[in-house]
This record gives structure tokens, C-alpha cells and sequence, in this order.
């Protein structure tokens, strides 16, 4: 048998049996992602409607700045909070360096400008198409843009359903401020590298196919 089939059929074997270490790195996994997502969320989406209504001067700029922060590096992030969090750094004190709380730190902040953004064009754009009705009635143009968030919930969950991708196929933050340890900080893109520079493909395999397979199914 070739080694491809034979990885293969140990990856699909490990998944079977429900092992329990692929099943708790994907756990941890989702499990940071979502948080992250959430925490992000509750900002992101208000800041990003406000965004859209809101003129004051140096508006263009900061919106320019949003829309570059989306291709902000992961590791550029994972470096910064790495430097707040270390032991003698300003919040040093907070001892969570290496754990799965300061990898949610790290994706918060990744994907923060991702939902702020899109929020901000959604809303923008379904204000030039239904706006002038909702003024008409007396709402302000913030209370139209939060509206506008309820009326178009599916494109909403369409922006944290993106969010949620960068955030759990992202490497490089969690390995900075978390240290890949086994069995506390170990996700599944971490876990993927390591497993696969040690020769282990069947694990790998196994963890990118639930990987896969959850978000396949999320984005259905």
C-alpha cells in the first residue's frame, strides 16, 4: 500500500474511533475561533455601522485605514499581543501568555477589522437603496444603520461566517502567544504544521478533513 493510501486510511481510522486527541484539538479550536468571532462581533458590527453614517473630518482616512488592516498579517498580530502579554510588558501582570486566552486576544484583533469593514459597506449600501424611507419616519442615521443590520441578518452572518475562516485558519498568531503546547494551546492549523514537519500525515490529514468538513457544512 502507498504511503498516501496508508495515511489515508489512518486519518479516516482516527476520526472513526473519535481519538481523542484530534477531537480535543478540534474542540480547542472552535472553541477559540468562536470566542474570538463573538468578542469581535460585539464592536465590530456597531462600529462598522456607525462608520457607515458618521462624517466628521479625517472620516476617509480612517476608513482607509479599516480596509487596509484587512490584510494585516498574522503574525504582525500575534508579535504585538506576544509584547504586551510577555512578562515584563505593560500587561504582563495578567499571566496569560501561552494560553488559549490570549490566542483569543490575538484573533480578536485580527478579525475585528474584517467585520468592521464589511459592516460598513453592507450598511452603506442598503442605506442608498431603503434609507431615504427609514429618514422619512424620523430615525436617525444611526438608528437607520443598526436597523439596517436587522433587516440584512443573513449578509450579517455572511460577514461572521468569514470572520470565523480567517480566525480559525490563521497560524501564525496562535503560535507566537500561545507556543503550540500540547494539550493546552495546540489548535488545528498549529497542530496541521507540526504533525506534518514531524512525518505524522495521518493526524494532519485527519485534523484539515474535519476542518474542512465543519466549514463546508457552516457555510452551507
Amino acid at each position: 500500500m502507498s504511503a498516501f493510501a496508508e495515511s489515508v486510511r489512518t486519518a479516516v481510522d482516527l476520526i472513526v474511533h473519535a481519538d481523542a486527541k484530534l477531537f480535543h484539538t478540534v474542540a480547542l479550536s472552535l472553541q477559540v475561533s468562536g470566542s474570538a468571532c463573538l468578542l469581535a462581533a460585539g464592536f465590530g458590527l456597531a462600529f462598522g455601522a456607525w462608520l457607515s453614517v458618521a462624517r466628521f473630518p479625517g472620516h476617509r482616512a480612517l476608513v482607509w485605514g479599516l480596509n487596509t488592516l484587512l490584510a494585516l498579517p498574522s503574525v504582525v498580530v500575534g508579535t504585538v499581543v506576544y509584547l504586551l502579554l510577555s512578562r515584563s510588558a505593560p500587561l504582563g501582570s495578567w499571566g496569560i501568555l501561552f494560553t488559549p486566552a490570549a490566542m483569543v486576544i490575538a484573533q480578536t484583533i485580527l478579525v475585528l477589522p474584517v467585520i468592521a469593514a464589511l459592516t460598513r459597506q453592507l450598511v452603506g449600501d442598503s442605506l442608498r437603496d431603503g434609507g431615504d424611507q427609514l429618514r422619512s419616519m424620523g430615525a436617525s442615521p444611526l438608528a437607520c444603520a443598526l436597523l439596517m443590520l436587522v433587516h440584512d441578518r443573513w449578509a450579517v452572518l455572511t460577514i461572521l461566517i468569514a470572520a470565523f475562516g480567517r480566525a480559525v485558519a490563521e497560524v501564525g498568531a496562535v503560535m507566537i502567544v500561545g507556543g503550540n503546547i500540547d494539550g493546552v494551546t495546540r489548535v488545528m492549523t498549529t497542530s496541521i504544521a507540526l504533525e506534518t514537519s514531524k512525518g505524522d500525515l495521518p493526524l494532519a490529514m485527519a485534523l484539515g478533513w474535519c476542518c474542512s468538513r465543519w466549514w463546508a457544512w457552516s457555510t452551507c
